[in-house]
């Protein structure tokens, strides 16, 4: 048996709709408020958006606005009956596919998706995960106002969960998504279940999935291994900054892995005759300048993604510069940098810093203060202030695929140009990875803070 969270009711909902035809009251019900219940949660256990059931009780739009336990608040009749409903639907798939569906098709009827995650307040792998999940809740939600149906059963899974037990149960009515598992060792059992019933397994986290995903094509995983990771930001780096001069610098840190990156980065220039160099930042300031070319701009690397070594490293460039005005450097960094911004903006700015990453939020975006301030009205909570922003990679996930399967059906993949969501914070970009294997996220941004303080995304 699925193990709940007591205080999360929506853990196991179905986004459907259940009144009758004929509505002769003009509310459905009143429902007295229990201590912790949100408006989301009581929302989705009456089967209505939170919107309905906010227009509803005028006062829950007032700001500040809680609910308190004891409460009395109308429940309305969802705005679109069952009948009109199906239709709706149905004519939207058809008009997106061009051909009519099946009256079995996932396009005519709700989609079912189940959540294999860590869903608890024990660890920081469950808090994350929680958090994740709302956001795929909050994107079911949004959907519904769409017409988009989806029954969802979720589980608490932890590192020691047998998932195979959980999926042989459901075989009946086999899922159409699976979303999870967060830990590698739980892959094999989703994608033997998907083999099994051609159900598609959405991998968020996990980057160790490489055998499952040459054999299973309806896996899709979201974040690429380490290495094929590194190999897509060399090539992405040694297409962009063609005529520049690499300057690697050692930073002495013994903890660092990017190492990794830098002598791969160093192969590849090697074989193709680019020249670079390389120096420490325990160097002279005449030994570190010499590093510099003084006719062809220079981007600067450094061995380590951590902090301290970055802000040396800034006052090392500094000084440079103070003697050297006339040389041209920009930064090309990693994807931690992005948490440095709070100290380190300024400089990002003025050494024209690129980062390269799977994502991106921006903070001054009028779509992240809604999706924030709707997280926070629907769970009391703010978001984690985390990289990524697991609440907004879950209504990314959510949005994109289950918006997609509602359009092809279960002939959606992912590919480039299927979709026109424009993500919040994490695009997702499949490619097959072989004839008959799955699908990985190939999305790349190049994240670029240019001297005149803006921030620029450069995706492909």
């Amino acid at each position: 048996m699925a193990k709940n969270i007591s205080w999360l009711l929506s853990v196991l909902f179905s986004v459907m709709v259940v009144a009758s035809h004929a509505q002769v009251n003009k509310w459905r019900d009143m429902h007295k408020v229990k201590k912790k219940e949100t408006i989301f949660g009581i929302a989705q256990h009456y089967g209505i958006t939170t919107a309905e059931l906010m227009d509803a009780n005028p006062e829950m739009k007032t700001e500040g606005y809680q609910l308190k336990k004891g409460d009395y608040i109308f429940i309305p009749h969802p705005s679109t009956p069952p009948a009109q409903e199906a239709t709706a639907v149905k004519t939207s798939s058809e008009k997106s596919s061009g051909s009519a569906a099946k009256p079995d098709d996932v396009r005519n009827r709700a989609i079912r998706l189940g959540v294999l995650l860590p869903l608890h307040n024990e660890n920081g792998d469950g808090r994350r995960m929680l958090e994740y999940y709302r956001g795929l809740l909050m994107a079911c939600d949004s959907l519904k106002q769409e017409g988009i149906s989806v029954d969802i059963k979720a589980w608490n899974t932890d590192d020691k969960t047998d998932v195979s037990k959980i999926l042989m149960r459901e075989t009946t009515h086999p899922f159409d998504v699976l979303v999870g598992p967060l830990y590698s060792k739980q892959v094999t059992a989703l994608s033997a279940y998907s083999n099994a019933y051609g159900t598609k397994v959405l991998i968020p986290f996990s980057i160790e999935a490489k055998q499952q995903l040459s054999t299973t094509p309806n896996l899709y995983q979201v974040y690429q291994n380490t290495a094929d990771f590194n190999e897509s930001v060399i090539s992405r780096y040694l297409e962009k900054f063609a005529g520049y001069h690499t300057v690697l610098i050692d930073c002495n840190d013994t903890t660092s892995k990017k190492g990794i990156f830098t002598f791969g980065l160093r192969k590849r220039l090697d074989t193709m005759g680019r020249d670079y160099s390389i120096t420490n930042l325990k160097s002279s300031e005449n030994l570190f300048a010499k590093a510099f070319s003084t006719t062809q701009p220079n981007v600067v690397i450094l061995n380590t993604g951590r902090s301290p070594e970055l802000n040396v490293a800034f006052a090392k460039l500094n000084n440079l510069l103070a003697g050297n005005p006339q040389l041209k450097v920009t930064l090309f960094g990693y994807t931690e940098w992005m948490m440095y911004t709070k100290y380190n903006l300024d400089n990002f700015y003025r050494y024209n810093v690129y980062i390269p990453a799977a994502f991106y939020t921006n903070p001054l975006s009028s779509k992240t203060a809604r999706i924030e301030k709707k997280y926070r009205w629907n769970f009391h909570a703010d978001m984690m202030q985390a990289l990524p922003r697991f609440a907004i990679t879950g209504f990314d996930h959510g949005y994109f695929f289950l918006k997609g399967i509602h359009q092809y059906g279960m002939k959606f993949t992912g590919a480039p140009g299927t979709m026109g969501y424009e993500a919040i914070q994490s695009p997702l970009r499949f490619e097959r990875v072989s004839n008959e294997g799955g699908w990985q996220n190939k999305t790349l941004l190049l994240v670029h803070y240019t001297p005149e303080h803006r921030v620029e995304i450069e995706a492909k």
